[in-house]
């Protein structure tokens, strides 16, 4: 398949790329820089210049091609706190893409996150303390839930004729391409303060996968997820926070401490409300229906690795 990819040259993208050519797919990928053009074009994809808010070359790049794999979100945006404008994009690229591929039978694999199943209603997930299984649907709400629209609509592109899948990313994606996710922001925070910290107990827990294992999701959505599938690309269903701070500390050689609910957004900052996530997330649906297993290290084992501490 000749495959468009959003977001190509970032995080994901650096694996989702090299993974579908492996597989014997052309890639297009956007690029919004000459910088991520020529790594697109070092990886040996072709390049289409633009950005999320060129409508129209997204809807052209959408109808050129035989699928869209769509991992663009604008993260400066969100870490700047204007969360809001950052989906609003997302929504318009989505409307995008169905105003191109609508009747066309085509594969679109968009991308959320497991994140928001934490702030679900205690009724729409699962049972206290569970696993979030791949079917449970949220509505739009504050926070978090901002983005459930955008996943919402992704999925129900199928019913304008699109073969559309969702990926549900855990909020610890891991690896040696991980350069500015939340694992390096809390790694930073351990060495400005001197203290590998987490809130309360530290037992809430977050799930985690290998960037490697998350890129294989994608292209086996794009090749073989039925019509209107929410996956999750999840390997480490849930890791206990207190352990992702020991590892730090341990790594970092500085000391592990409950920092007071009171200092959170002082200590952690932009993290503040995401350290406290309790977000177990299964992915045994997604793992039957695709014929997946993760093949590389969890987090903690990732960690120990030693290459989130290379300076």
């Amino acid at each position: 398949m000749r495959v468009f990819v959003t977001g190509a040259s970032g995080h994901l993208g650096s694996a989702v790329v090299p993974e579908l050519l492996s597989a014997g797919h052309e890639v297009v990928g956007l690029a919004r820089s000459e910088t991520s053009a020529a790594a697109l074009t070092a990886l040996g994809a072709e390049v289409r210049p633009g950005d999320l808010d060129d409508l129209g070359g997204l809807r052209e790049a959408a109808a050129d091609a035989d699928g869209v794999i769509h991992l663009a979100f604008k993260h400066d945006a969100m870490v700047a706190g204007d969360y809001a404008s950052a989906v609003e994009a997302d929504l318009a690229a989505l409307r995008a893409f169905r105003e191109a591929l609508a009747g066309t039978g085509k594969p679109f694999v968009g991308t959320s996150g497991t994140g928001m199943l934490s702030h679900a209603p205690e009724h729409a997930a699962t049972e206290p303390g569970r696993a979030a299984a791949e079917d449970v649907v949220l509505a739009p709400g504050p926070g978090l839930l901002a983005r459930a629209g955008a996943e919402n609509l992704a999925v129900d592109l199928a019913g304008s004729g699109i073969r559309s899948s969702v990926v549900r990313l855990p909020p610890t994606v891991h690896s040696e391409l991980d350069r500015h996710g939340f694992v390096p922001m809390l790694i930073a925070t351990a060495r400005a303060t001197g203290v590998s910290g987490y809130l309360g107990d530290g037992g809430n827990r977050w799930p985690a996968v290998h960037t490697l294992d998350a890129a294989r999701v994608y292209r086996l959505a794009l090749e073989q997820a039925p019509a209107g599938s929410r996956l999750h690309a999840v390997g480490d269903e849930g890791v206990p926070f207190r352990q992702l701070a020991e590892a730090i500390g341990r790594h970092l050689d500085v000391p592990v401490a409950a920092i007071p609910a009171e200092r959170a957004q002082e200590h952690f900052g932009f993290l503040a409300g995401i350290v406290p996530l309790d977000n177990p997330t299964s992915s045994e649906r997604t793992r039957r229906l695709l014929g997946w297993q993760p093949a590389h290290p969890g987090l903690l084992a990732d960690l120990d690795l030693g290459h989130y501490f290379a300076t």
